[in-house]
């Protein structure tokens, strides 16, 4: 597992390196930036981390290359760390999604409890787009037929509803709904609905409200990727938001 890294964005190169001592000498990975634009046009979503942010600086502040992240879909959490915080702005920041708001010059202990739980929010986050990495892979083995009948088995028809539907037969269904159970490596319907949810699938209220209040275990659930499936690409929380920078979503090379 790679370690997490933490990248520090203050216009301030003193601030800046001091910090990244301080964070290093606790044993994380660390790089530096002087700018938002510096950030964006070099950064990848892919390494877990954390985002350690000032909140004034040139051309770019702290609070706008947040606001570009999160219009772009990138995840990773941010840990505000500024020498001229106020009420205002604190509120704007955890509104906004910010871990926490810091500020300088900053208790050790304060700094190292915010990015633990800065990098324990990043990694839920991670797992949870691993899981949903995986189920939309299998999704990709299902046929168009076996497509249909999953979407009207969440949706909470019947078997004969789904066959009368579909201009079939019950049996055909039955047929069809146990490949798709052994493709989505689903035991029950419950998992089956589940799945659906986090493939992001519109899942009917009708036919499904009894089942709703029963808790699905997920670590029943068997998530190892299958071989050969999908179309090869990987999905990463903010993976978005390199492409949203590259096509202008975000500042660019050669942007104003």
């Amino acid at each position: 597992m790679s370690l997490p890294t933490v990248f520090i964005v203050d216009d301030d190169p003193d601030v800046c390196r001091a910090v990244g001592r301080l964070v290093r000498g606790a044993g994380y990975a660390v790089r530096e930036f002087n700018s938002a634009r510096d950030f964006l046009l070099a950064h990848e979503p892919e390494p877990p981390g954390c985002l350690l942010l000032d909140l004034r600086m040139p051309e770019v502040d702290g609070l706008q290359l947040q606001q570009s992240l999160v219009a772009a879909g990138c995840h990773r959490p941010i840990v505000f760390l500024s020498a001229n915080g106020d009420v205002h702005n604190t509120v704007r920041a955890m509104k906004a999604g910010a871990v926490n708001f810091l500020t300088k010059p900053v208790d050790h202990d304060e700094l190292m409890a915010a990015l633990a739980e800065a990098f324990a929010i990043d990694a839920a986050g991670r797992a949870h787009w691993e899981t949903r990495n995986t189920i939309l892979a299998r999704m990709t083995t299902l046929t168009p037929r076996e497509r249909q009948v999953f979407e009207k088995v969440v949706s909470g028809r019947l078997n004969k509803q789904i066959a009368a539907e579909l201009g079939t037969v019950e049996k055909t269904i039955k047929v069809h709904r146990s490949r798709v159970m052994q493709k989505l490596h689903a035991t029950s319907l419950i998992q089956l609905i589940e799945i659906a949810k986090l493939a992001g699938l519109k899942v009917e209220r009708g036919g499904v409200e009894s089942l709703e209040s029963r808790v699905l275990d997920l670590q029943t659930l068997d998530l190892r990727p299958i071989a050969g499936a999908g179309d090869g690409r990987k999905m990463s929380p903010g993976s978005d938001a390199v492409a949203a920078a590259a096509g202008g979503a975000c500042l660019t090379k050669g942007g104003s």
